[in-house]
């Protein structure tokens, strides 16, 4: 499951995210959410910022169910919940690397054109894919409309980010001509193949096919290149390195140094004064950092450098970016002509 979110919202739209949350809490719907204050509330929005219809809203809003089980899952996510010997095996897995060397085989040509024109190598594209809904194989199996209008009216942790995920959702649904009241995705309203949250798939999905529709269901083209423009986008570096295993001599020299910051904290020059060591070790100035998992054999540190967390920002969690990373380099290998 992704989670993405344009934080340069429109001042307008900010206010009435706030002004949503506060109605939500007030009268707590559950279900017949256009008749709740706060669906009526963006019912309005729609038409104001969108053009979209009330009517139409409403219709959509009148169709939504509300979803308990969504919110549960909401609160248990297994990013939160699992330890990397618990995560790593669901992901990272021979049978998923074959699959996705196959994926890039079946569609050589446009993996080809997005490492060109975006610089993201194709094993990374294809593990993103892989890791998300198995190239396609599992979208989801709930609506997004549901999935949207639960956590935006039910779900009051986090109310203001899928308030504008289920405004910008119908919008695109009435500009982009999805289908509001079929289409299926996670239970965070995540969409298509490769999860896209509806800000995500406004801001950064792209019309590979030159078809005149951004498709992340059925094309492709669309596909492969919306997920390497989203990372090129969020600061991918052409070429360069991901992460590296790292050895820790001792613990006790690493104080003050920070593990898992979610950043490039460091320079490699400080860490290696640190005495952490790797095996080929990046230019001393080059911006890292360090991350510690637990895996089944103990712990495991780790050198990252920028591209990691840009996969990051593709989901935060550190263990989903070491699945991709390491489903990716499976992959890669699969796809090298000696693995034939």
């Amino acid at each position: 499951m992704t989670i993405r979110f344009i934080a340069a919202a429109l001042p307008a739209i900010v206010l009435l995210v706030v002004s949503l949350q506060a109605i939500a809490g007030d009268d707590g719907p559950r279900g017949d959410y256009q008749d709740s204050a706060a669906g009526k509330a963006l019912i309005k929005a729609l038409q104001k910022e969108h053009g979209v219809a009330p009517a139409t809203s409403r219709a959509l809003l009148a169709d939504a169910k509300y979803r308990p089980d969504i919110i549960a899952k909401m609160r248990r996510p297994a990013e939160k919940t699992l330890t990397w010997a618990g995560y790593r095996p669901i992901f990272v897995q021979p049978k998923r690397a074959r699959q996705g060397a196959a994926y890039i085989e079946a569609h050589r040509s446009l993996f080809a054109s997005a490492q060109a024109k975006y610089g993201v190598p194709a094993w990374i594209i294809a593990a993103i894919l892989g890791v998300e809904t198995r190239y396609g194989a599992f979208i989801g199996r709930d609506r997004v409309l549901d999935a949207l209008s639960t956590l935006a009216f039910d779900y009051p942790e986090r109310s203001p980010f899928f308030t504008r995920e289920l405004e910008t959702f119908i919008s695109l649904c009435v500009g982009e001509q999805l289908d509001c009241r079929k289409d299926i995705g996670s239970y965070a309203g995540a969409m298509g193949v490769p999860q896209f949250m509806p800000s995500s798939y406004a801001a950064y999905a792209v019309d590979g096919n030159h078809d005149g529709r951004r498709d992340l269901w059925h094309e492709p083209a669309d596909i492969i290149d919306s997920v390497a423009n989203y990372l090129a986008r969020h600061g991918w570096q052409r070429g360069a390195p991901v992460a590296y295993p790292a050895e820790i001599p001792s613990l006790s020299r690493l104080d003050g140094i920070a593990l898992n910051t979610g950043r490039t904290a460091y320079s490699w020059q400080e860490l290696a004064n640190d005495g952490v060591k790797v095996a080929q070790p990046p230019p001393t100035q080059t911006r890292v950092g360090l991350l510690s998992f637990e895996g089944a054999h103990g712990t495991e540190y780790w050198l990252a450098e920028n591209n990691f967390f840009v996969i990051m920002r593709y989901n935060t969690s550190p263990l989903y970016a070491m699945a991709v990373y390491q489903l990716g380099r499976e992959i890669e290998a699969y796809t090298r002509p000696e693995a034939d």
